[in-house]
């Protein structure tokens, strides 16, 4: 077996690119990953947020789950060794790196009214409508839009309940690796999270690659950090052993 070379500066042997773009401050990407290939999503020069969906691509109506990733794991901020749930139990996604450490599942994604209320009149982009936008091409539509993943970004919630933002993820050239556990629908808005209190609309680019990465070991993280992490990985297997 070929085995995949990557730099102690955590670059991607070329030869397992598969895809690599970049996707502009306000813009948004969408696409397939196939089970066993690795989203990387690089911030390239600090960014404001990235909002994310994901959905089986095989059958669309099992779709990523934000609470119960939150509740299985105990944590609604997300990291290195954690996964990503669906709403019938089984594993989309798993954290395989992760040098950001930003990641929420609570605070939601900008729409049109909160991007007006914030930066004033005019055409800014948002997630809402991009997350639309990119679903529509998919046979998908508003009903299939549920609560996002925020990625590079950190929030912390108040003793009264409200949320505010907190500073400081914004680390140009920190990244996080997705394995796809299936086959992976994936939705990307590059628009500032919606709590993020920059009053100027400047959303930063970020790199999308798609790479032939290792079959895990036995000893993989991901896999077998608890117990309710194996029956997922044993729910989502079952999928593919006809």
């Amino acid at each position: 077996m070929v085995q995949l070379s990557i730099d102690k500066n955590s670059q991607i042997d070329s030869g397992f690119v598969l895809i690599e773009e970049t996707v502009p401050g306000g813009a948004y990407w969408s696409g397939v990953i196939k089970r066993g290939n690795t989203l990387r999503i690089t911030d390239l020069e600090g960014s404001r947020g990235v909002s994310m969906l994901c959905y089986n691509a095989d059958n669309a109506i099992e779709r990523f789950n934000a609470a119960d990733t939150a509740k299985i794991q105990f944590n609604a901020f997300l990291k290195q060794g954690m996964v990503l749930y669906t709403d019938m139990g089984r594993i989309l996604f798993s954290i395989t790196q992760d040098t950001s450490g930003c990641h929420d599942l609570l605070a939601g994604c900008s729409n049109a009214i909160s991007n007006s209320k914030k930066y004033g009149p005019g055409d800014w982009k948002n997630s809402r409508d991009n997350f639309l936008k990119a679903l529509t091409r998919w046979g998908l539509g508003k009903k299939d839009i549920m609560p996002n993943l925020n990625l590079f970004t950190r929030i912390a919630v108040k003793p009264d309940g409200t949320m505010e933002f907190r500073e400081g993820c914004e680390k140009p050239g920190s990244f996080i690796d997705l394995r796809a556990e299936m086959n992976v629908l994936t939705i990307i808005s590059n628009c500032p999270h919606i709590l993020h209190p920059n009053p100027i609309y400047d959303p930063k680019p970020i790199q999308i690659q798609i790479w032939k990465s290792p079959a895990p070991a036995a000893d993989d993280l991901c896999r077998t950090a608890n117990p309710q992490a194996v029956r997922g990985f044993t729910n989502t297997d079952a999928l593919f052993l006809q």
